[in-house]
Parts: C-alpha cells; sequence; structure tokens
C-alpha cells in the first residue's frame, strides 16, 4: 500500500530528528521505535485479503496493532497511524485520563458518584456523564494534559492524536483541534499510545492505573471489535469506541488465553465501516494469537 509506505518514512524521520516522546523515558521503548517491517507486511495482507486496501489508500480507513505479549518488546503495524479523523466517543479515553490525572493530583474526589459516572462514559458510552465529566475536569484542562509534555497525546509534530473540543451534546465545539479543525478526533498510533501508557503504568499510579483498565473492561456496547471477537473463548477486552454517521471507530487492549496480549485501534469513515471494523478485529487476532492456542481454550 503506498500509504502505508510514506507512513514508515515519516516514523524514521521523526526518529532521526531525535524527537523525545513520553513513552520510552528510562522504561518501556517508544512505539515509534518498535516497527516491525514482517509484522507489517502481515498486516497488510489480512487487509487486502478483506478488501480494504483501497479503503486504506483513500484514508478512509487507519488502524494499528501492536503487539504487547512483551511489552518491553513491542511489535507495531500501522495503516495511516498519523492521520487523522473525526473519532466520535473514542476521545472519552482523553476526558477519562483528564479525570484520573485531577484526582491524581487532589483536585477532583475519588468518590463512588466519580467512579460510576466514569464506568458509565466508557462502558456505555454514556455522552450525559462525558459531557458532566469534561465540565467537572474543565474543558480546556482535558486538552491541556493530551497535549502536556508528560503524554504528548495530542502532538502537532506527528499529526496531532486525540483531541476533546466539544462536549458530547448539542451546541457548538468550544476549541477544534489546531490542525484539523475536528471537535471530537484521533489518530490511530496516538490512540495505541494512550493504551500502552496505560499498560505499561505510564499514565497514573499503579492504583489508579488498575481502576482506570477496570472501567475500560466488560464492554457494554457488543458491537465492531466485541462482535469481531466474540467467537475467541478466554478473551479479555478493555475497550473504547465511537460511532456518528458514517463514522467508526474502535480502540481496545485484548488479552488472550496464554501470554498473547495486543493492542488494537481503528478509524473508517464508512457505511460499512462497523462491519470492517469486525472483520479486522477477527482477522488481526490470529496474527498475535497462535491458532493452537486459541483452540485449547475452546
Amino acid at each position: 500500500m503506498g500509504v502505508n509506505r510514506s507512513i514508515v518514512v515519516a516514523f524514521f524521520g521523526l526518529l532521526i530528528n531525535g524527537l523525545v516522546w513520553a513513552d520510552g523515558q528510562n522504561g518501556p521503548p517508544l512505539l515509534r521505535e518498535s516497527y516491525d517491517p514482517a509484522f507489517q507486511s502481515a498486516v497488510e495482507r489480512r487487509i487486502d485479503e478483506l478488501g480494504l486496501t483501497q479503503a486504506a489508500e483513500r484514508r478512509d480507513l487507519c488502524l494499528s496493532l501492536v503487539d504487547i505479549s512483551d511489552p518491553l518488546e513491542p511489535r507495531v503495524a500501522t495503516i495511516n497511524g498519523d492521520h487523522m479523523m473525526y473519532a466520535a466517543s473514542l476521545p472519552k479515553i482523553g476526558i477519562l485520563l483528564g479525570a484520573f490525572v485531577e484526582i491524581e493530583r487532589g483536585r477532583l474526589p475519588l468518590d463512588r458518584s466519580t467512579v460510576d459516572s466514569l464506568t458509565r462514559m466508557i462502558r456505555m458510552s454514556s455522552n450525559e456523564d462525558a459531557t458532566a465529566m469534561l465540565n467537572r475536569v474543565g474543558k480546556q484542562r482535558v486538552n491541556q494534559i493530551l497535549r502536556s509534555d508528560r503524554f504528548r497525546l495530542y502532538d502537532p509534530l506527528v499529526n496531532g492524536g486525540l483531541w476533546v473540543g466539544k462536549e458530547y451534546a448539542t451546541g457548538s465545539a468550544f476549541q477544534r483541534d489546531p490542525l484539523h479543525n475536528i471537535s471530537h478526533g484521533a489518530t490511530a498510533l496516538q490512540t495505541a499510545r494512550f493504551y500502552y501508557l496505560l499498560e505499561t503504568g505510564q499514565l497514573v499510579s499503579p492504583r489508579l492505573t488498575k481502576l482506570m483498565k477496570e472501567m475500560l473492561s466488560k464492554p457494554g456496547i457488543e458491537h465492531k471489535f466485541v462482535k469481531g471477537l466474540a467467537n475467541q473463548h478466554g478473551v479479555k477486552i478493555y475497550r473504547k469506541s465511537g460511532t456518528w454517521r458514517s463514522w467508526h471507530a474502535d480502540s481496545a487492549i485484548v488479552e488472550a488465553p496464554g501470554a498473547s496480549r495486543y493492542i488494537l485501534t481503528a478509524l473508517a469513515n464508512d457505511g460499512h465501516g462497523g462491519e470492517w471494523l469486525a472483520d479486522i478485529a477477527a482477522s488481526l487476532h490470529t496474527l498475535v494469537v497462535p491458532t493452537k492456542v486459541a483452540a485449547s481454550y475452546r
């Protein structure tokens, strides 16, 4: 795919320029240093088999797959990984992070009301709770946290990332992202970084990391990745999705039986995007999880 090759060139151009990232500082490696050519080729073949190569070339499909079976040696493959797209409810994970940063700093109480509201926002994608929490953290504060040197989950140097510039309610955007004018945006690779930072304990304290991951568990909406992995026995999914009109997004940490774990993020702009994401999850799962291991848990 021509799109993929240009992204790979951008990958290494950034590395050569000596950028410093939040992940990888005296800890786990940078995802951008963990690109695996063989893994990339395998992902591209699967996307081609699904008939989605042209969608990828049009940039109507973006995805990142990160094998974290060994989190200190991740394997990364990406298609249009730094292409910013409208992501509907997926960027609610940015509100989740903002809330946990403020909880860690003692600016937001960690009480039952807060926990329940955040859990509904993630598992059931409650717009009411997302809007309420956005205002409790502070509209400008959420994007300030996402853009901070600590996280760089929205970074102009890599074409953006996670962005929350509008309440999940009627009304106008209060702060569209500065590069693309998107109200609720994401890139596949920056979303994958969110989950990698979470999984390697680089977002918040261990106690809060455990709670954040618990909120992402037990998905309440069974479509897209959840639908695609429905027949995979013993799988645990920590996930946030998004849907609005033709825009479809999903993102997850997937823990399979045995030692296999991976991060999958995907965004699509097509009326059939939800089905695309279900098919992608089913196909790419077997690139990380050995067939014999998966079969032994049936």
